[in-house]
């Protein structure tokens, strides 16, 4: 229900400044918030997608927007400002219609996020336990033979087994379809010398992201000195990044301070030189110095936020490439591992 309620617009919640916090959920489901904290009244949620009200969707939006602005004058103080994370046009239009002056939440929403408490960082340790268990039965099962899409769904297994909820991506691929990155696993058959590489994005138990890669050999041979040099580089990047982040620190200087990576690879350089994670990935997102000016940001690490360290290397035209990646907490000491799933010593 997590993932459909994510493209149906039918759970929704209203959270003034003061006041009560009332959540709409979707038919039937208003029992599954009993003796939630955070929750003083549960109502049944109106549903005005395309899909739930088909040619009645105006009627259905107005009707929403009159319960919301109903809320807005009954708890706003006066104040007819308000913000969602996520609204279709049609809502918007409704909401205006009534006076309220509609704006972006994706930013208190993230900020709100930021700052992680001691019971979510608890959680995305057991996120992390679940993602690394799954990891682990990738490896127990790899060898030539097996097709990326069985080597994948084992992840998917135990992070259900173990209570987790879904995966947002399919980031695994072996051999030439390591690179370029961004390729999702399929039928290839894995073989033995392949390096197969992944990126976990799973959404483990409690609704927490344990955001993980790394780079495998399938078979009983050594890597060869190309996906050693690969492996190496991109090693040196994670781990030395992490020496260097510190609490305090502006996006910018991380970034200006950071070990980036050599031609030719910068050309295929991963998206993000770092980004925070909490229940997926979540602001911010801190970019290459090459594309800083273009389209970053800055803004100040501070202690207790997690970030991922991530590195992709890959040559353009070359035959593989490596993806690696570590999720971290920031403490005033330096950034602490929360990922501990060891990394290749015969390729370093």
């Amino acid at each position: 229900m997590q993932v459909w309620t994510l493209h149906n617009a039918v759970r929704y919640a209203f959270v003034p400044a003061q006041g009560p916090v009332v959540l709409f959920e979707f038919h039937g489901c208003g029992h599954l918030a009993t003796g939630f904290e955070t929750v003083d009244e549960v109502r049944p949620a109106t549903a005005w997608y395309y899909f739930g009200a088909g040619s009645r969707v105006e009627e259905m939006a107005a009707r929403w927007a009159a319960e919301v602005a109903d809320l807005v004058r009954g708890h706003g103080g006066g104040n007819r400002r308000i913000a969602a994370d996520r609204l279709d046009p049609l809502g918007v239009a409704a909401l205006s219609s009534l006076g309220l002056s509609v704006h972006d939440g994706q930013e208190v929403m993230e900020q709100a996020r930021l700052i992680k408490s001691a019971d979510e960082i608890d959680a995305m340790r057991a996120s992390v336990a679940a993602c690394q268990a799954g990891m682990q039965a990738m490896r127990d099962v790899l060898r030539p033979g097996i097709s990326e899409n069985e080597l994948w769904s084992h992840l998917h297994q135990t992070n259900i087994a173990h209570g987790g909820e879904w995966i947002e991506t399919r980031l695994l691929t072996s051999g030439k379809r390591t690179n370029p990155w961004f390729q999702e696993c399929g039928e290839r058959v894995i073989e033995a010398g392949d390096i197969v590489s992944f990126d976990t994005d799973l959404i483990g138990p409690y609704g927490y992201c344990a955001d993980i890669s790394r780079t495998w050999l399938c078979g009983d041979g050594l890597p060869n000195d190309e996906q050693r040099r690969l492996y190496s580089m991109a090693h040196e990047q994670v781990h030395r990044n992490i020496e260097r982040v510190r609490v305090g620190m502006s996006f910018k200087e991380f970034t200006e301070c950071g070990v980036t990576l050599p031609e030719p690879y910068v050309q295929q350089r991963y998206s993000v030189f770092a980004h925070g994670v909490g229940l997926c990935d979540e602001y911010p997102s801190i970019l290459y110095p090459e594309d800083f000016d273009r389209s970053g940001y800055d803004g100040i690490l501070q202690e207790n936020m997690t970030i991922c360290v991530e590195s992709y290397v890959g040559e353009p035209g070359g035959a593989e490439g490596v993806k690696l990646e570590e999720q971290v907490l920031l403490t005033a000491d330096g950034a602490v591992p929360l990922s501990t799933y060891p990394f290749e010593e015969d390729f370093l």
